[in-house]
């Protein structure tokens, strides 16, 4: 019998559905509100999970980032008001199987969940037969994904590097730079590629579920704790374990990271037995971890041991050389997501992808070609099938007048000012302008005295 949690802080709408279900032949759960919801999902083996888009504590679309983190194959079914579609559509984006809007059509529901649970299945049982033939991406596969500009080149090098140590690595970045891809081709170049690689998204998790999500728990040590509980740590032992947006852990979970760092050891919460893990840390951050570790935020001696190796991944703007390579290999990936079939892009589309600035980096780059390739005609992604921003956009060369007789200093100091100003201070930005680097930039800002 297939297991269902209803979440749904409309008493009525949560047990209609509950009792219609139940007639149905299904063993159902319900929760009325996302806290509770988490709770039934760490102590049960739910099958799929209707749940409300708008719900106190922790809201449906909170709800998804974390059951998508923990366990991608879980049908996530979403219940919206007609006023909250497009937060719906996003979380289809995000990973849900449907959604419904609200009065509910139970019929049609219940034809959804066992389309869900009837993929589910085949999906996994087409991981059974291949569970013993599964290959872990090569070397040749991130030389191709890293890109061809020298920054790119010299990152893989020192990926090779390190792959094999034991080190922590820290990587940082911009969202959307990549650097999940990092992670992956450290342990997928490792000794380690064949235990467990477990991947926790922090920024997901509040404090209290982190810790648990993290370290485990024991039987009662919380209000749901039911059962006994292993943690990522333990799960990923003789593995490596990413943690992503490691600045948002508290400072009580930085205290037990920084003891696992140092002696591999930590206790589950409630418990007192010490449990010993061996374990390879990345971590990630998409913030100045120098600066929080100021404001009080971080604690420094936990930075100095994820510090190890830093990898810091330059934003998509910085090394444009990669955006052809990058939009050949994206596009093959979309359209096999979407099963679409695979399309050229036009060179007035690529100039174009070129031209733009990216600030949301790789992850933007990717959605605007899925966008592109569900939109095109033709068998061919051309200019107007991209987003108005990127097709209009008007990045053009402008003018800098100067008087004659000033000296190069002055004329230097005056197009750095004026190139500046045209890009609205972006220092990045007016690097590549004036076809220096950043670090160039600074040392000329410093000595002209720009303010």
């Amino acid at each position: 019998m297939s297991k269902l949690l209803v979440a749904d802080d409309e008493k009525n709408i949560r047990e209609g559905i509950a009792t219609y279900l139940e007639e149905e032949g299904y063993f159902v759960f319900t929760a009325s509100d996302g806290e509770e919801a988490l709770e039934t999902i760490q102590n049960e083996k739910i099958d799929a999970i209707i749940s409300d888009l708008r719900m106190p504590q922790i809201s449906g679309e909170e709800l998804l980032k974390i059951v998508k983190d923990r366990n991608p194959n879980i049908p996530f079914i979403i219940l919206t008001a007609h006023g909250t579609v497009d937060s719906a559509v996003d979380a289809m984006r995000e990973g849900a199987y449907d959604f419904l809007t609200k009065p509910v059509d139970l019929e049609r529901l219940l034809l959804i969940i066992k389309r869900a649970l009837k993929k589910r299945n085949d999906k996994t049982q087409q991981n059974v037969l291949q569970k013993n033939v599964i290959i872990r991406k090569n070397l040749s596969y991130y030389e191709e994904i890293f890109g061809k500009s020298l920054i790119m080149q010299k990152i893989l090098e020192l990926v090779k590097k390190i792959a094999k140590s034991k080190a922590s690595v820290l990587i940082t970045g911009e969202s959307g730079v990549g650097k999940e891809v990092i992670a992956d081709a450290i342990f997928d170049l490792s000794n380690r590629n064949d235990k467990p690689f477990i991947k926790v998204n922090c920024a997901a998790l509040s404090e209290s579920i982190l810790e648990s999500e993290l370290f485990g728990h024991e039987k009662g040590a919380f209000t749901g704790a039911i059962s006994q509980k292993k943690g990522r740590f333990e799960l990923a032992d003789k593995g490596t374990i990413f943690l992503d947006e490691i600045v948002e852990v508290s400072p009580e979970v930085q205290v037990k990271l920084l003891r696992v760092l140092q002696n591999k050891t930590f206790e589950r919460v409630g418990g007192e037995t010490t449990m010993q893990v061996d374990i390879r840390l990345l971590t990630a951050t998409n913030k100045n971890i120098e600066e929080e570790i100021q404001k009080g935020k971080f604690r420094e001696d936990l930075f100095y041991r994820l510090n190890i190796i830093n990898i810091n991944i330059p934003p998509l703007r910085e090394r444009k050389d990669d955006i052809p390579n990058l939009t050949k290999i994206l596009i093959k990936d979309v359209a096999s997501e979407n099963n679409k079939e695979e399309k050229s892009i036009s060179n007035d589309a690529l100039k174009a992808l070129y031209a733009y600035d990216w600030p949301g980096n790789i992850r933007e780059l990717k959605n605007v070609l899925e966008s592109a390739l569900i939109l095109s005609k033709g068998k061919q992604i051309v200019k107007d099938d991209l987003p108005p921003k990127i097709k209009n956009n008007k990045n053009q060369s402008f003018n800098i007048t100067l008087p004659i007789g000033i000296s190069l200093k002055e004329a230097e100091k005056e197009i750095i000012k004026q190139t500046l100003l045209h890009s609205k201070n972006n220092k990045s930005k007016c690097a590549e302008i004036l076809k220096i680097g950043r670090k160039t930039l600074h040392n000329k800002i410093t000595e002209y005295k720009i303010h």
